[in-house]
Protein backbone atom coordinates (compact mmCIF):
# COMPACT_ATOMS: atom_id res chain seq x y z
CA UNK A 1 0.00 0.00 0.00
CA UNK A 2 0.75 3.71 -0.41
CA UNK A 3 0.32 6.00 2.03
CA UNK A 4 0.54 9.66 1.33
CA UNK A 5 0.27 12.05 4.35
CA UNK A 6 -0.41 15.60 4.62
CA UNK A 7 2.66 16.39 2.66
CA UNK A 8 3.56 20.09 1.72
CA UNK A 9 5.71 21.55 -1.53
CA UNK A 10 6.66 24.97 -2.12
CA UNK A 11 8.94 26.26 -5.05
CA UNK A 12 9.88 29.60 -3.68
CA UNK A 13 6.58 31.42 -3.45
CA UNK A 14 4.27 29.05 -4.97
CA UNK A 15 2.69 26.30 -2.87
CA UNK A 16 1.81 23.43 -5.07
CA UNK A 17 1.07 20.79 -2.61
CA UNK A 18 -0.85 21.55 0.10
CA UNK A 19 -1.25 19.03 2.96
CA UNK A 20 -2.41 16.19 0.27
CA UNK A 21 -3.51 13.16 2.06
CA UNK A 22 -4.49 9.57 0.77
CA UNK A 23 -3.92 5.91 0.57
CA UNK A 24 -3.58 3.56 -2.97
CA UNK A 25 -4.88 -0.27 -1.52
CA UNK A 26 -3.20 -3.32 -3.23
CA UNK A 27 -4.34 -4.00 -6.75
CA UNK A 28 -6.57 -0.61 -7.50
CA UNK A 29 -5.84 1.83 -10.09
CA UNK A 30 -6.32 5.25 -8.64
CA UNK A 31 -6.31 8.43 -11.35
CA UNK A 32 -5.72 11.84 -10.54
CA UNK A 33 -6.82 14.64 -12.49
CA UNK A 34 -6.44 17.99 -12.74
CA UNK A 35 -5.41 21.29 -15.06
CA UNK A 36 -2.20 22.21 -15.71
CA UNK A 37 -0.24 23.19 -12.97
CA UNK A 38 -1.92 21.59 -10.19
CA UNK A 39 0.83 19.36 -8.69
CA UNK A 40 0.04 16.15 -10.42
CA UNK A 41 3.47 15.53 -11.64
CA UNK A 42 5.33 16.54 -8.97
CA UNK A 43 3.28 14.69 -6.74
CA UNK A 44 4.14 11.23 -8.59
CA UNK A 45 7.99 12.03 -8.32
CA UNK A 46 7.51 12.82 -4.53
CA UNK A 47 5.85 9.31 -4.30
CA UNK A 48 8.94 7.80 -5.96
CA UNK A 49 11.49 9.83 -4.12
CA UNK A 50 12.57 11.91 -6.97
CA UNK A 51 11.20 14.93 -5.24
CA UNK A 52 11.22 15.49 -1.34
CA UNK A 53 8.21 17.12 0.49
CA UNK A 54 9.08 20.25 2.98
CA UNK A 55 6.79 18.30 5.08
CA UNK A 56 4.47 15.30 5.73
CA UNK A 57 5.80 11.25 5.26
CA UNK A 58 5.23 8.93 1.77
CA UNK A 59 4.88 5.37 3.37
CA UNK A 60 5.42 2.71 0.68
CA UNK A 61 5.07 -0.69 1.71
CA UNK A 62 5.80 0.47 5.38
CA UNK A 63 8.95 2.18 4.50
CA UNK A 64 8.91 5.85 4.97
CA UNK A 65 10.73 7.40 1.84
CA UNK A 66 10.68 11.31 2.94
CA UNK A 67 13.13 9.91 5.78
CA UNK A 68 14.72 6.79 4.99
CA UNK A 69 18.35 5.71 4.11
CA UNK A 70 19.35 6.25 0.27
CA UNK A 71 19.98 1.92 0.16
CA UNK A 72 15.97 1.89 1.72
CA UNK A 73 15.26 4.12 -1.08
CA UNK A 74 16.89 2.44 -3.99
CA UNK A 75 15.25 -1.19 -2.53
CA UNK A 76 11.80 0.64 -2.64
CA UNK A 77 12.36 2.07 -5.88
CA UNK A 78 12.56 -1.34 -7.78
CA UNK A 79 9.10 -2.15 -6.79
CA UNK A 80 7.98 1.05 -8.51
CA UNK A 81 7.65 1.12 -12.34
CA UNK A 82 7.58 5.03 -14.01
CA UNK A 83 6.01 5.44 -17.14
CA UNK A 84 7.13 9.23 -17.88
CA UNK A 85 5.11 11.62 -20.08
CA UNK A 86 7.27 12.18 -22.74
CA UNK A 87 8.22 8.73 -22.93
CA UNK A 88 12.27 9.42 -21.40
CA UNK A 89 13.91 6.80 -23.61
CA UNK A 90 17.54 7.16 -24.01
CA UNK A 91 18.31 8.21 -27.59
CA UNK A 92 22.12 6.73 -27.54
CA UNK A 93 20.53 3.00 -26.86
CA UNK A 94 18.25 1.38 -29.13
CA UNK A 95 14.79 -0.01 -28.36
CA UNK A 96 15.68 -3.14 -26.78
CA UNK A 97 19.03 -1.48 -24.94
CA UNK A 98 16.33 0.91 -23.53
CA UNK A 99 13.65 -1.78 -21.80
CA UNK A 100 16.85 -3.90 -20.87
CA UNK A 101 18.32 -1.01 -19.21
CA UNK A 102 17.20 -1.57 -15.87
CA UNK A 103 17.74 -5.77 -15.90
CA UNK A 104 21.09 -4.96 -16.61
CA UNK A 105 22.24 -2.41 -14.02
CA UNK A 106 20.04 -3.75 -11.40
CA UNK A 107 20.09 -6.97 -11.64
CA UNK A 108 22.32 -10.55 -11.77
CA UNK A 109 19.82 -11.94 -14.28
CA UNK A 110 22.10 -13.69 -17.01
CA UNK A 111 21.99 -12.40 -20.66
CA UNK A 112 19.61 -15.31 -22.19
CA UNK A 113 17.40 -13.85 -18.98
CA UNK A 114 17.35 -10.57 -19.90
CA UNK A 115 16.73 -11.19 -23.48
CA UNK A 116 13.90 -13.53 -22.57
CA UNK A 117 12.03 -11.13 -19.94
CA UNK A 118 12.70 -8.25 -22.59
CA UNK A 119 10.90 -9.88 -25.10
CA UNK A 120 8.08 -10.48 -22.99
CA UNK A 121 7.88 -7.28 -22.11
CA UNK A 122 7.58 -6.45 -25.72
CA UNK A 123 4.57 -8.84 -26.25
CA UNK A 124 2.75 -7.66 -22.82
CA UNK A 125 3.12 -4.02 -25.11
CA UNK A 126 2.31 -5.47 -28.17
CA UNK A 127 5.34 -4.95 -30.00
CA UNK A 128 7.53 -6.44 -32.32
CA UNK A 129 10.17 -6.32 -34.71
CA UNK A 130 11.51 -2.88 -33.17
CA UNK A 131 14.46 -4.02 -30.84
CA UNK A 132 17.38 -2.81 -33.06
CA UNK A 133 15.13 0.77 -33.81
CA UNK A 134 16.83 3.48 -32.24
CA UNK A 135 13.41 5.40 -30.25
CA UNK A 136 14.37 8.39 -33.15
CA UNK A 137 12.59 6.41 -35.65
CA UNK A 138 9.44 5.51 -33.65
CA UNK A 139 5.71 7.27 -33.40
CA UNK A 140 4.48 8.74 -29.94
CA UNK A 141 2.21 5.48 -29.58
CA UNK A 142 5.66 3.22 -30.08
CA UNK A 143 7.57 5.36 -27.65
CA UNK A 144 4.67 5.13 -25.49
CA UNK A 145 4.73 1.86 -25.41
CA UNK A 146 8.34 1.28 -24.88
CA UNK A 147 8.44 3.50 -22.05
CA UNK A 148 5.89 1.11 -20.52
CA UNK A 149 7.69 -2.17 -21.21
CA UNK A 150 10.78 -0.60 -19.90
CA UNK A 151 8.53 0.31 -16.45
CA UNK A 152 7.35 -3.71 -16.27
CA UNK A 153 11.23 -5.01 -17.20
CA UNK A 154 11.52 -5.23 -13.70
CA UNK A 155 8.66 -6.64 -12.47
CA UNK A 156 7.23 -3.87 -10.50
CA UNK A 157 4.43 -3.92 -7.60
CA UNK A 158 3.10 -0.45 -8.10
CA UNK A 159 3.28 1.37 -12.03
CA UNK A 160 2.88 5.43 -11.51
CA UNK A 161 1.76 7.00 -15.42
CA UNK A 162 2.34 10.47 -15.80
CA UNK A 163 -0.19 11.57 -18.84
CA UNK A 164 0.47 7.96 -20.53
CA UNK A 165 -2.16 9.03 -23.42
CA UNK A 166 -1.05 12.93 -23.95
CA UNK A 167 -0.22 13.19 -27.95
CA UNK A 168 -1.56 10.23 -28.90
CA UNK A 169 -4.88 9.70 -31.10
CA UNK A 170 -8.31 8.36 -30.17
CA UNK A 171 -7.24 4.72 -31.12
CA UNK A 172 -3.87 4.70 -29.45
CA UNK A 173 -5.26 6.33 -26.42
CA UNK A 174 -7.13 3.17 -26.36
CA UNK A 175 -4.94 0.89 -26.48
CA UNK A 176 -2.73 2.30 -24.22
CA UNK A 177 -6.01 1.90 -21.62
CA UNK A 178 -6.20 -1.15 -22.78
CA UNK A 179 -2.68 -2.09 -22.00
CA UNK A 180 -3.10 -0.36 -18.26
CA UNK A 181 -6.32 -2.53 -17.81
CA UNK A 182 -4.40 -5.73 -19.30
CA UNK A 183 -1.30 -5.37 -16.82
CA UNK A 184 -3.53 -4.53 -13.53
CA UNK A 185 -5.40 -7.80 -14.50
CA UNK A 186 -2.62 -10.49 -15.03
CA UNK A 187 0.30 -8.75 -13.16
CA UNK A 188 -2.00 -7.45 -10.37
CA UNK A 189 -0.44 -4.41 -10.64
CA UNK A 190 -1.23 -1.21 -7.81
CA UNK A 191 -1.14 1.92 -10.40
CA UNK A 192 -1.33 5.70 -9.73
CA UNK A 193 -1.96 7.47 -13.28
CA UNK A 194 -2.01 11.09 -13.89
CA UNK A 195 -4.14 12.51 -16.58
CA UNK A 196 -6.11 14.60 -18.21
CA UNK A 197 -8.08 12.48 -20.64
CA UNK A 198 -10.84 11.54 -18.78
CA UNK A 199 -11.99 8.98 -21.44
CA UNK A 200 -9.13 7.20 -20.03
CA UNK A 201 -9.96 7.96 -16.59
CA UNK A 202 -13.28 6.52 -16.52
CA UNK A 203 -12.64 3.58 -18.81
CA UNK A 204 -9.23 2.50 -15.82
CA UNK A 205 -9.86 4.06 -12.62
CA UNK A 206 -10.98 2.23 -9.99
CA UNK A 207 -10.97 5.52 -7.63
CA UNK A 208 -10.66 9.11 -9.31
CA UNK A 209 -9.05 11.96 -7.07
CA UNK A 210 -8.81 15.68 -8.57
CA UNK A 211 -6.04 18.05 -7.27
CA UNK A 212 -7.03 21.76 -7.29
CA UNK A 213 -4.67 24.47 -6.00
CA UNK A 214 -2.78 22.06 -4.07
CA UNK A 215 -5.64 20.49 -2.12
CA UNK A 216 -7.44 17.28 -2.79
CA UNK A 217 -10.78 18.56 -3.90
CA UNK A 218 -12.42 15.23 -4.68
CA UNK A 219 -11.93 11.80 -4.14
CA UNK A 220 -14.56 9.23 -5.69
CA UNK A 221 -15.52 6.48 -8.57
CA UNK A 222 -16.16 7.59 -11.87
CA UNK A 223 -20.12 7.29 -11.47
CA UNK A 224 -19.58 9.90 -8.34
CA UNK A 225 -17.34 12.06 -10.97
CA UNK A 226 -20.07 12.03 -13.36
CA UNK A 227 -22.94 13.10 -10.93
CA UNK A 228 -20.66 15.81 -8.88
CA UNK A 229 -22.64 19.08 -7.75
CA UNK A 230 -18.69 20.08 -7.17
CA UNK A 231 -18.60 23.40 -9.47
CA UNK A 232 -14.89 23.46 -10.92
CA UNK A 233 -15.03 19.30 -10.88
CA UNK A 234 -17.83 19.97 -13.55
CA UNK A 235 -16.21 22.39 -15.24
CA UNK A 236 -13.17 20.00 -15.76
CA UNK A 237 -14.93 17.29 -16.44
CA UNK A 238 -16.95 18.90 -19.17
CA UNK A 239 -13.91 20.97 -20.80
CA UNK A 240 -15.84 24.14 -19.97
CA UNK A 241 -14.13 27.84 -19.75
CA UNK A 242 -15.11 30.23 -17.20
CA UNK A 243 -18.38 30.87 -18.29
CA UNK A 244 -19.67 32.09 -21.66
CA UNK A 245 -20.39 35.49 -20.22
CA UNK A 246 -16.81 36.04 -18.84
CA UNK A 247 -15.38 34.31 -21.76
CA UNK A 248 -17.45 37.22 -24.14
CA UNK A 249 -16.55 40.03 -21.84
CA UNK A 250 -12.67 38.72 -22.42
CA UNK A 251 -13.26 38.61 -25.95
CA UNK A 252 -14.75 41.98 -26.49
CA UNK A 253 -11.80 43.50 -24.30
CA UNK A 254 -9.01 41.88 -26.51
CA UNK A 255 -10.77 43.07 -29.56
CA UNK A 256 -10.61 47.00 -28.60
CA UNK A 257 -7.18 46.52 -27.90
CA UNK A 258 -6.25 45.32 -31.48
Amino acid sequence: MIKVDNIHKRFGVKTVLNGVSFEVCSGETLVIIGSSGAGKSILLKNIIGLIKPDSGFIDVDGVNITNCSLEELYETRKKIGYVFQESALFDSLNVFENVAFGLKNLTSLSKNEIKQRTKQCFAMVGLENVEHLNPSRLSGGMKKRVGLARAIAYQPEYILYDEPTTGLDPIMSDIINNLILNLKKYLHVTSIVVTHDMNSAYKIADRIMMLCGGNIIFNGTSDEVRNTKNKYVKQFIEGSSMGSMHSDRIFEMGKRRI
